[in-house]
């Protein structure tokens, strides 16, 4: 998720109001190193986007508990075939082996939901892809499905070329829409903080 803050001030002068504002960002900025993304009203993925163009980069996604909400998001700014090259939605099994190259083998033995799972996702987008960078989502949205081990909620986000590579394991809370909501946005702050060069969180 996300917050929204909205700074005001109340002054003698349109400018002692501006000062007292851009006291007040810099002194969240310094607060929150490399979490505040946009400060003009930019969405987190048209930050994204902004930043692969200006990088030239390309991208692929593998989307299993997303269902390419991560490609939908990123496909609401016009021109967005600059970056993205393609999406693919996994959800089965089979998919992920057949179009991604996933190893019935290793899903077997760690299940689709894991880390290894995750990585060979992102890795499998790459190369079938042939773009620069690709993030792989895979998880249990709910309402069923969980297991004490892999309970509702667990989400596992990988992104695999030119950035590097990362993983993520989160587990959401909520319902199955804010599950998912909540997993496409991990996916993006992941990809953000990559093209500044910021750790992983």
């Amino acid at each position: 998720g996300h917050v929204e803050l909205h700074l005001t001030a109340e002054g003698r002068s349109l400018e002692e109001c501006e000062a007292r504002i851009e006291e007040l960002a810099r002194g969240m900025r310094e607060r929150l190193p490399g979490r505040i993304y946009s400060e003009d009203g930019r969405d987190l993925a048209t930050v994204v986007g902004a930043l692969l163009r200006e990088r030239k980069l390309t991208l692929a996604l593998a989307e299993s508990c997303t269902g390419g909400l991560v490609a939908a998001r990123l496909t609401e700014q016009a021109g967005a075939s600059e970056f993205l090259e393609r999406g693919y939605v996994t959800y089965s099994n089979r998919s992920k082996m057949d179009l991604l190259g996933v190893d019935p083998a290793l899903i077997e033995r760690v299940g689709a939901v894991s880390e290894e799972v995750a990585r060979a996702m992102a890795d499998g987008a790459r190369r079938a892809a042939g773009v620069s960078v690709a993030v792989a989502v895979t998880g249990i949205a709910g309402p069923g499905g969980g297991t004490p081990d892999k309970p509702v909620g667990l989400v596992y986000i990988a992104m695999a070329g030119a950035l590097g590579e990362r993983v993520r394991r989160a587990h959401f809370p909520g319902d199955r829409e804010r599950i998912r909501h909540q997993a496409g946005q991990a996916a993006l702050e992941m990809l953000r903080r990559a093209l500044l060069g910021l750790s992983a969180t």
